[in-house]
């Protein structure tokens, strides 16, 4: 074949030195020409072609050190040094929860510094369209307060309740009206001129907490969003488990195998299936259980063994170092060690147990990772963007 790549192809091989170069210069400081040729391995000559091409592109910007004594010039005779710095500024992400209760955002630069952020509250009655015009009105209203166009977008990543497909399809979402068998992705890839990637919301916190919260460093870690209907996301060799279609860690869908342990009844103090059920009735039932309401107080153990048996579940199949606790009902008081001991007496080896780090963050900041993953996909492919 005449297009058949060889061990001398050279324009690959300038593809793959910007690469390894714009990698080197993607730590954040100013660096010298020598330095980038002692980080990467590479020739003088062919560092400074690459350089050039970097620049060309808008992605590397040539700057001007300044002396010991803050004023501009190297402060030496001689040639001076060269310095350059990866332009962060090129491109931006956004990072964008939408739950039943709000919508938030946070918008970062293509290091994934946080460069601003947005809530807004909704109300849970909603439908899919008006949840979706208040996305849409989110997102401007943050591009607006940091100055940034929308053309400026590289990636978009976005968390929501529901089990969603690889195409960004909700093929299953009672959290919210008119949820199921919304094509999300399709219907907000419209809105942006860049990558939009649609994911779960406890699979995106599961990924938040790996990069900056209390899973940092555990590669196997379960993370449950403890709510009225648990979910939970699962990172196996630090990678994410979403399973066949999506369905991965949906522990909430266990009180199916027995109608005796619905929420409803589980929280029930009246012998009557609580009605409705929202959060503020279970807020009302965890209260009185802290006050030391006996009827609450048995009500609460009900929901927490319910919840262990389904972390127990998870954690028999994957065998996590780390199981993350998130969502509201993560502010149970003394949630810890009753899941700790409990957890201990329904698997072969109990994971270490944590309270999640990143609140109410968790989601927007993991969809911001998924978008930021996919930019460094970009940035570090043989062939480099141009901005």
């Amino acid at each position: 074949m005449a297009d058949r790549l060889t061990g001398g192809d050279s324009s690959l091989l300038r593809r793959i030195n910007a690469a390894v170069t714009l990698r080197a210069l993607r730590t954040g400081h100013s660096v010298t020409l020598t330095q980038l040729v002692g980080e990467t391995g590479l020739s003088r000559p062919t560092v400074e072609g690459v350089i050039e091409g970097l620049v060309e592109t808008g992605l590397v910007a040539e700057v001007e050190q300044p002396r010991e004594d803050g004023q501009p010039g190297t402060g030496r005779r001689g040639r001076p040094a060269r310095w350059f710095r990866f332009r962060a500024e090129a491109g931006h992400i956004l990072g964008i929860e939408i739950g039943v209760h709000d919508i938030r955002i946070v918008l970062a630069d293509l290091t994934g510094e946080v460069v601003g952020s947005h809530f807004k509250p909704v109300d849970e009655t909603l439908d899919a369209e008006e949840r979706l015009t208040a996305v849409r009105t989110a997102v401007a209203e943050v591009l607006r307060k940091a100055g940034i166009s929308r053309d400026n977008l590289w990636a978009v990543g976005i968390g929501t309740p529901g089990i969603v497909d690889r195409e960004g399809t909700i093929r299953l979402g009672t959290a919210m009206p008119g949820w199921t068998g919304l094509d999300l992705g399709a219907r907000l890839r419209r809105s942006f001129r860049c990558p939009v990637l649609i994911e779960n919301d406890a699979n995106l916190a599961a990924i938040a907490e790996h990069w900056q919260g209390a899973a940092v460093g555990a590669d196997d870690v379960v993370f449950v969003m403890a709510g009225l209907s648990p979910g939970a996301g699962s990172l196996i060799n630090g990678k994410l488990h979403r399973g066949y279609g999506g369905a991965a860690g949906e522990i909430g869908a266990l009180h199916l195998l027995g109608q005796e342990v619905t929420p409803e009844k589980l929280l029930s103090t009246t012998g009557k299936p609580l009605n409705p059920l929202d959060e503020a009735a279970v807020a009302r039932v965890l209260r009185l259980a802290r006050e030391g309401d006996e009827v609450a107080k048995v009500a609460m153990d009900r929901f927490l063994t319910r919840l262990v048996q389904g972390v127990a579940a998870l954690v028999l199949a994957i065998d996590p170092r780390l199981v993350v606790i998130g969502g509201w009902a993560a502010g149970l008081d003394g949630v810890l060690e009753p899941l700790r001991e409990r957890l201990a007496q329904f698997t072969l080896r109990a994971p270490e147990v944590a309270l999640a780090a990143l609140g109410s963050e968790v989601v927007s900041m993991g969809a911001l990772r998924v978008a930021l993953d996919h930019v460094e996909d970009q940035l570090f492919a043989v062939d480099p963007p141009r901005v």
